[in-house]
Order: structure tokens, then sequence, then C-alpha cells
């Protein structure tokens, strides 16, 4: 099983332990003091890193995409370039909240929309590089985004087998550390179309490759079922109040459940445990009761086991 060294001294990957994102995305409604509040939950749930978004709404978007009327209850503002505005950081808020992660001792990073947002990001210095699923067929991005050389994690929400594929291929060139993430646009994501068997799937046609799962599913127990198919990435949005304005917040956890998430992910992994099939020191006990076993019956069966 593919892994590898993600961030300093944090390896994903192989017989790691799952690397739980908490996405963050743009559910701070546009208030830095917000943002900083959820970097910190994150950190109390036991999230391993907090994820941003970052757009430069020029670079992105055209004129006409900005200036169109936005009038749904989730707008903050009477056009989708105003909403857009409202939710979007600037450089120095970014680099203030990086630095509020450091300070709570939780990775950082962010998902770039745009090129004039991943050069900033890497001077940001964030540790790796994440590629949200409406961009994972924008091939000429992620070609520029590798040339960075970080590690590249890819959500794959919206796409073909035969996209990943290419996507897979045009990165193999440049040879980076990659992880791919299964995933379902929809939020929140109906059961019957998450098919986490794709996890599986991945795993068997690119066995370089780190695999995992973003969910927009409600709930834990989709997600706790992908870590117990083998999902080394997990990435689940983080909402502070689901009632709050913004489509992601229904499809996000908050912070009782994320805090939840993680202890269940871990708990899981600890069940994984070996292949190898034998008498556990824990059965001991009970195997006593049944009257047929000696002293030297324990001490052969602890010795083989232990």
């Amino acid at each position: 099983m593919a892994s590898f060294e993600l961030v300093p001294g944090c390896w994903v990957g192989g017989n790691c332990p799952c690397f739980i994102i908490a996405e963050i995305g743009q559910n701070h409604q546009g208030d830095i003091n917000i943002a900083k509040n959820m970097i910190e939950v994150a950190k109390k749930c036991g999230a391993n890193c907090v994820k941003f978004q970052k757009s430069d709404l020029n670079s992105r978007f055209n004129k006409a995409a900005l200036d169109r009327p936005y009038t749904s209850h989730h707008s903050w503002g009477n056009t989708y370039g105003q909403h857009r505005a409202h939710l979007e950081f600037s450089e120095s808020q970014f680099k203030e909240l990086k630095k509020h992660a450091e300070r709570h001792e939780i990775i950082f990073s962010a998902s770039g929309m745009d090129m004039v947002s991943l050069r900033f990001l890497n001077q940001l210095g964030v540790p790796f590089f994440k590629i949200g699923s409406g961009d994972a067929n924008n091939y000429s991005l992620i070609q520029d985004v590798a040339r960075f050389g970080k590690p590249l994690i890819v959500s794959t929400g919206m796409q073909s087998i035969d996209t990943v594929q290419k996507v897979y291929y045009l990165l193999k060139q440049f040879n980076i550390k990659l992880g791919f993430l299964h995933c379902v646009s929809a939020y929140p994501a109906p059961p019957s179309d998450i098919n986490l068997r794709v996890i599986q799937s991945y795993q068997e046609k690119f066995p370089d490759v780190v695999i995992g799962y973003s969910g927009h599913e409600t709930g834990t127990d989709i997600s706790i079922a992908a870590v117990a198919l083998g999902a080394k990435i997990l990435e689940r949005h983080l909402t502070l109040d689901k009632t709050w304005k913004g489509s992601d917040h229904c499809a996000s956890l908050d912070p009782e459940e994320f805090q939840q998430l993680v202890s269940q992910v871990r708990n899981v992994e600890t069940a994984l445990g070996s292949h190898i099939k034998i008498v556990r020191e824990s059965e001991i006990a009970c195997y006593r009761k049944k009257g047929s076993v000696t002293s030297t019956d324990i001490a052969t069966t602890k010795c083989k086991i232990f």
C-alpha cells in the first residue's frame, strides 16, 4: 500500500493512522474570528489538519458570472460576485489564519481554485495542495500545480474513472506524492449514490497512490465504513452551526459529531488489527471457564500469541 510524507514528520497511507482533515471551506461565514475559532475547535476534536479555500475571483470567473443576480437564501450579496467576495479572505488574513493554526499545533492547508491563488498558497508555505472535485478535470491547472513539486491530493467527485485515470497518468510524469479521494459532490450525498467500493477499485487501479474519502453525507457512519475499507485520508466539512446560511452546512459535522468521528475512526483502526486469527490474551479468562485449559496450555498459548 502506498505511503508518503505529507508534511514533515507526518506520513499518510500504508500502516499509518488515517489522516483526518477538517474542511472549514467557507463555513466561516466570511468572519475571520469564526474561522480562528473553527481552527481551535478542529484541534480539540482531534483533526490532523484544517483546510480552507482560496480564490482570486477575477481569475476564476468572468465579468458576466460575477455580475449575475444571486437570489438564493444562502446569498451574501445581490450578485454572485458580491456573494463570493464576502466569503473570501485576503492574503493578509490567510497569513493570520496560518499563524493561528501553527499556534494551536494543527496543520494548515487550502484548496487553490486558480493559479493566482495557488501561487500565493505556495509562497505562504502550505505543505500540500488540494484540488477540489470541480477542478479534477482541469488538466492544465493540475499540471501547473504539480510543477510546484509538493504533495497533491485530488478529490474526484463528478468525474468518471476515465478522467481519474487520465489525471493519474498526467501526474505520473511529475513524480510527485499523490492522493486520490473518492467523493460524491452532492450536499448532502444520498447513501445510495456513494458507492464506497470505489475506494477498493482505486486501491487496485492506483497502487502507488494513497486513497482516501471526502464525505458530504450526513452523520459519521459512512465515513467510518470508508476507513474500514482502507481510506487513509478522510476529509469532512466542519460547521459550528448547521442552521447557518450556506449550502455546505447541511452536509457538515458539528463539533460534537466531528469529535465522535475522530474517536470512532481511531477505535476502528485499533479493531482492524491483524489478519491473523489467533487466541487473544483477553480471551484467556473465558477460556479458563471451560475447564479444559491447564497452566501449561495458557503459557504455551501466550508464547504463541505474544
